[in-house]
């Protein structure tokens, strides 16, 4: 049985009381809930869980130091589930196990929407011709020469048609033919990646138009037969809150929401598991700890005027989802590569790449880029 363990006195000889004060607390708590201890002269709380009220009715009938230094500093700990009245402070937010989980997953159908499909388990090798390249074109004809299954991982950020400037490439495009056109792309991407691979989609809905792309290309992922993996929130630090989110000012008639966040939308061909080397996973029980809680705070990249580009992601975005969803040696794809941020990153990392973008002046950035990008074993260390 797990327990807390709270310090309440550094020397118990000190103490007018002595140690008789342990027998009275432990006399009147269920050793299951909490006990007091006495380790090299030290008072040691172990605890559970605890019924407050219990517990201020006890210090105030004895008025004793011991039990008001008990009552304070477990009053003052925020973090608690409530079980049966009681403070319960060990694995209060533990996910419930659910017994018989695999069986009742397999009767409600798990990922129903991505059964039966007709991907094949055959992966295959790409050309070397075209690992660790950086290629200028239409994503949806580059795509076409190469074969099927022969990428681990796609990250990407495709332009988000709010408007921006782009180099020589429209970003105000009807919307039908926006997702016609990305859609078309995306049918390439999810052919080229291998079975068990990952596609990572870096989005915002464009709330001002009333578009969610999110939903809608997760809606086409699925309707592709892909495995819905997850959704991280990409916190960007109120970065997107700076002007105030007028609408109907001061009335419900249509309300204009402000979003701190973007959404990346993760999605499996096949399989739910990639597999790769142990010697291949460089992420660290810490991080992989942090990288799995799905809302990440990354501030926005600063250096965009440095290459002329209005939506870069940062690196450090790209480095946590590689370290989470790739190993070592994986090729890794981005179709929008813009500048460069997922392949230079992706080269320092020990990964192979492929970065594919329409722009010739944002290739010739991302060339330089991940050129002088140095391979690194000490990222987040």
């Amino acid at each position: 049985m797990n327990f807390k363990e709270l310090p309440i006195v550094e020397n118990v000889g000190q103490l007018r009381s002595g140690t008789g004060i342990i027998k009275l607390f432990n006399s009147n708590f269920a050793k299951t809930d909490a006990r007091l201890k006495l380790v090299d002269e030290k008072l040691i709380l172990e605890f559970r869980e605890i019924d407050i009220k219990k517990l201020k009715i006890f210090k105030d009938r004895f008025d004793n130091q011991v039990l008001n230094k008990i009552f304070e500093e477990i009053v003052s700990i925020k973090s608690y589930g409530i079980n049966n009245g009681k403070r319960n402070f060990v694995d209060y937010n533990k996910e419930r196990k659910v017994r018989h989980r695999i069986y009742k997953e397999e009767k409600r159908g798990k990922y129903f929407y991505a059964k039966d499909n007709n991907f094949s388990k055959i992966n295959n090798n790409l050309p070397n011709n075209m690992e660790n390249s950086i290629i200028c074109g239409d994503s949806t004809d580059e795509l076409k020469k190469l074969p099927n299954n022969c990428v681990d991982l796609i990250f990407t950020s495709p332009p988000y048609n709010f408007g921006l400037d782009y180099s020589n490439n429209p970003d105000d495009y009807d919307w039908k033919n926006y997702f016609d056109q990305l859609f078309s792309i995306f049918e390439e991407a999810i052919r080229v990646l291998k079975y068990g691979g990952r596609i990572i989609i870096n989005i915002q809905p464009l709330f001002s138009d009333y578009i969610p792309s999110h939903h809608l290309i997760s809606k086409f992922f699925m309707d592709m037969q892909m495995i819905w993996k997850g959704e991280i929130l990409w916190e960007k630090n109120n970065y997107n809150c700076k002007y105030t989110a007028w609408g109907s000012w001061k009335s419900p008639s249509s309300p204009y929401l402000k979003y701190t966040w973007e959404f990346l939308e993760i999605f499996s061909k096949g399989d739910l598991k990639h597999t790769g080397k142990k010697k291949d996973i460089d992420i660290t029980s810490e991080e992989f700890k942090k990288f799995v809680m799905a809302k990440w705070s990354i501030a926005p990249e600063k250096n965009m005027k440095d290459y002329n580009h209005p939506a870069m992601f940062p690196e450090k975005l790209v480095e946590q989802v590689l370290k989470l969803f790739s190993y070592k040696n994986d090729i890794i794809l981005d179709p929008f590569n813009g500048v460069g941020t997922t392949t230079a990153v992706a080269k320092r990392m020990q990964r192979r790449y492929i970065g594919i973008d329409i722009s010739e002046e944002y290739c010739k950035h991302a060339r330089s880029r991940t050129n002088n990008s140095v391979p690194t074993n000490n990222l987040f260390r």
